[in-house]
């Protein structure tokens, strides 16, 4: 089947936990966004479906139109072979990445705590006391808990959760260089699954091309020195 992924075209966002699952599986899909005319489509779609998606990220897929990163992640997971067949196992992924699409919410509102609506430089001493709060508490929290499961993992077989911690570590090392390098002194799970997932050939090709979007002050996560320690 081929894909169509429809999302923002100038950055990585929640798009890019879908498309690194379709990349690594070497998945046939087209970005519709970033194609001639695509803004407009991804914009028609939206406004001429019965049954609209909020917002993009959304997947065609035949005449399934399906939204949402973790919703779309549970539809692929074991059609790319990045989760269990069995149902126990394919709503435990699930689980995971609705508690991933949490901890992207916290790293999103961390420079945009008011709204989402105002410049950050409109809300720029609340982002810095929002900051504080996400790196001394909610950051060690979440890498905490997804390290514990790490450590108890014993098969080798790489889901789709895995692709999107990646994607985590990425981010945030992105956007708290200091802090991140302070906390994954003491937590090696990090940067042994990064490594891991960024040395698969399909990962790694994607990763070197065009087709990866580089982080940017417009994306979830974004680097202001100020918000860093």
């Amino acid at each position: 089947m081929r894909y169509e992924l429809y999302y923002w075209p100038s950055i990585q966002g929640r798009g890019e936990f879908v498309r690194l699952a379709l990349e690594d599986a070497g998945a046939d899909y087209i970005d519709i966004a970033r194609r001639p005319r695509g803004m407009a489509a991804m914009m028609r779609l939206m406004e001429s479906t019965a049954q609209p998606p909020f917002a993009p990220p959304f997947l065609r897929a035949g005449t399934l139109l399906i939204g949402q990163s973790a919703n779309i992640l549970l539809y692929l997971g074991s059609r790319l072979g990045l989760a269990p067949k069995s149902e126990p196992g394919r709503l435990w992924l699930h689980q995971l990445q609705l508690t991933i699409a949490d901890w992207v919410v916290e790293a999103h509102d961390v420079h945009h705590p008011i709204g989402s609506g105002l410049y950050y430089e409109q809300q720029k001493r609340e982002a810095k006391r929002r900051a504080e709060d996400f790196r001394i508490n909610r950051l060690p929290k979440f890498l905490d808990y997804f390290g514990a499961l790490a450590a108890q993992k014993r098969r080798a077989r790489i889901s789709y959760v895995d692709l999107s911690l990646f994607q985590m570590i990425a981010g945030l090392r992105y956007a708290f260089p200091r802090e991140m390098a302070r906390l994954e002194r003491r937590r090696a799970w990090a940067a042994a699954l990064h490594d891991r997932i960024a040395a698969r050939p399909r990962l790694a090709a994607y990763l070197a091309s065009p087709r990866r979007i580089p982080f940017n002050e417009s994306g979830i996560f974004r680097h202001y020195s100020e918000l860093d320690r």
